[in-house]
């Protein structure tokens, strides 16, 4: 789910715990888990599969070269998530917990210090997202009362000034995500008792629900060309990839096989989808075609690799690692991996 504080595919040791809040968040874990709601079916899943066949030999990807050692961007270990790419490719945008307090940061692509975009807020933000342009971010901003949280979808400049609420708070508001063409905002919220896909326009009118479905509509990602978007859904059992025409319609399943897929991330080109997957029994990169051809693992590591974000060229690919026992944000070419981007996005 959206909130770091829950989300399945982060490493025991790297969940936040809040001694201060179970309450909220145990519950909050069990009604989002991104897997299944109750462990329970998710046993009963995972025995009876193998036995039916239900995991084809094409789940599993094409054998793909091994990938060059990624470049370390960060090296204090603390817990990170919600990776993006600015859209001028010098500055990666990212969720930090560090001194106890869950917030946005920013550090140069190139390397360099990481700094806090909104130092005034001493609530919870998180999972911030760029405007086409660069100028503008819309994040996550929890208000707490007392026990609880009130979560929001607040927009700011991309110096963090004239920060404000977009979406006010009904339920849980998460996952902001800009249409390319900045005209309009996705999101996810619980305001109808489920968590689905809703749309806004750029000034917060003309509210929209795109999936109207009992199972859990997360991690949404725009198409370049903005005629599609890519989502996780438990529909069928273990959250799988789904793609859906922009105006909700059209709903199909793209990734099969064993193990929870999410986090869908498209090329600038709209060729290949990075995500996150499970299915090889370790959490690493993937990457498949939207019409489900080239499956493939691009990290291939036994450390947990999560949170992929292609730069603006195509050619590398940010995400956080383990791989050297903290949680560190990594940059890899992917030259070799994968076909070159075409000049041109979709």
């Amino acid at each position: 789910m959206g909130y770091p504080g829950f989300a399945s595919d982060q490493p025991s040791r790297f969940r936040p715990f809040h001694r201060d809040r179970p309450s909220r968040y145990q519950w909050a874990s069990r009604r989002f888990s991104p897997i299944l709601p109750w462990p329970g079916l998710l046993l009963l899943v995972s025995l009876l599969f193998p036995l039916l066949g239900a995991f084809p030999e094409a789940a599993r990807g094409e054998a793909a070269p091994k990938p060059s050692e990624p470049r370390r961007l960060t090296t204090d270990g603390t817990y990170k998530y919600h990776l993006q790419w600015s859209p001028d490719g010098q500055t990666l945008l990212f969720t930090r917990i560090a001194q106890g307090q869950m917030a946005l940061w920013v550090i140069p692509a190139a390397g360099g210090e990481m700094k806090r975009l909104l130092p005034g807020h001493k609530e919870p933000h998180f999972d911030g997202h760029f405007s086409p342009d660069g100028q503008r971010i819309v994040y996550v901003y929890d208000r707490l009362q007392g026990t609880d949280g009130k979560l929001q979808i607040n927009i700011c400049n991309c110096d963090g000034s004239q920060d404000k609420v977009f979406i006010p708070h009904q339920a849980f508001e998460e996952s902001p995500r800009f249409h390319p063409s900045g005209r309009s905002v996705l999101w996810v919220s619980t305001r109808q008792k489920n968590p689905d896909l809703f749309l806004v326009d750029q000034d917060g009118k003309n509210e929209k629900r795109l999936t109207n479905h009992p199972a859990l509509d997360l991690h949404p990602a725009w198409s370049p060309d903005g005629r599609q978007i890519a989502f996780s859904s438990n529909r069928h059992g273990t959250q799988k990839i789904y793609l859906m025409d922009a105006d909700g319609s059209n709903v199909r399943r793209l990734t099969d096989g064993e193990g929870l897929d999410s986090w869908p991330a498209w090329r600038p080109d709209g060729r290949w989808l990075a995500f996150v997957s499970h299915r090889s029994g370790n959490y690493d990169i993937w990457a498949i075609q939207p019409d489900g051809q080239g499956l493939r693992n691009l990290t291939q590591h036994p450390a947990h690799d999560t949170c992929p974000a292609w730069s603006p060229d195509g050619r590398q690919l940010a995400f956080i690692s383990t791989r050297h026992g903290g949680s560190d944000i990594y940059i890899m070419s992917l030259e070799g991996l994968l076909p070159p981007p075409s000049d041109k996005t979709r």
